[in-house]
């Protein structure tokens, strides 16, 4: 699943084609993952041209022209693709948006994806994004984060995986964070103090950054919509990792809260 820093990537390669590029046409062979009436959302993206592509957490925001913001989620398996007209096709192109230059193909082999507009006024008061919280890079309210942590009795894991308490983190990069932190995933997330807290936001902004800068982690499918492979995934400590790379123990690896995770129980504690 994409996480902030693929999203990022995706943000950063489609805001340097699609500026001032005009949407001329919408179609969909699966409207479902729209979460309106296609005709009201087609209506509200034909004839606007994009103005700019922004990010909050995980989800990419497309500023429109005429006062609109198309918003996407990518889920387990959306991509796009900045391709000519007509150059893409195959039964997981679920979205085409034809443009001034070349047409904009939204590809997800799950169907997980959705996609919505929204207004200015309505984008960040209504859901999903009124509930999505700041991520470690725009910058986190400590006080507020380590008081919604103390009153979560699940695991510090399952509640970084919360986009409500802080956005961007998914199941790779907790692991990798609570590393660098020194934090067993198994503690819970009430039992953390303000010190092991800083260092858990700061150890996720240092590995959101590091990554962006190569252009996000490739395990499974993720690609730039260039097709362009991130190569973060070199760099991972402990994620899908067998020996801790600090005092060489096996790893841990066990379910948490449904997801496969990764740790040292010597090194974080």
């Amino acid at each position: 699943m994409p996480e902030l820093p693929e999203v990022e990537t995706v943000r950063r390669v489609l805001k340097k084609n699609l500026i001032n590029q005009t949407i001329k046409k919408v179609e969909s062979n699966y409207p479902k993952m729209i979460l309106e009436p296609f005709e009201e959302f087609k209506n509200h993206l034909v004839g606007a041209k994009f103005k700019d592509v922004l990010r909050k957490g995980k989800f990419l925001i497309f500023e429109l022209s005429n006062g609109y913001y198309l918003v996407s989620h990518l889920r387990m398996e959306g991509k796009y693709f900045l391709e000519p007209k007509d150059s893409m096709s195959n039964k997981h192109i679920h979205v085409i948006m034809e443009l001034d230059d070349y047409t904009l193909y939204y590809q997800d082999t799950r169907k997980f994806g959705i996609m919505f507009t929204r207004t200015k006024d309505t984008l960040y008061t209504t859901e999903p994004l009124l509930s999505v919280a700041n991520d470690p890079i725009e910058g986190v309210d400590i006080t507020k984060m380590y008081d919604s942590l103390l009153r979560k009795k699940k695991t510090i894991k399952e509640a970084l995986l919360d986009q409500s308490i802080m956005s961007g983190l998914g199941n790779i990069y907790v692991d990798e964070v609570l590393y660098m932190a020194h934090v067993s995933p198994l503690r819970k997330a009430c039992e953390i103090n303000l010190d092991e807290l800083n260092l858990i936001v700061e150890s996720s902004k240092n590995i959101f950054l590091k990554s962006i800068e190569l252009g996000g982690t490739t395990i499974k499918s993720f690609t730039s919509s260039k097709g362009h492979a991130g190569s973060y995934q070199e760099h991972l400590l402990v994620h899908t990792k067998e020996t801790c790379p600090k005092c060489g123990k096996r790893l841990t690896i066990i379910k948490i809260g449904g997801r496969s995770s990764y740790f040292c129980d010597n090194c974080q504690k």
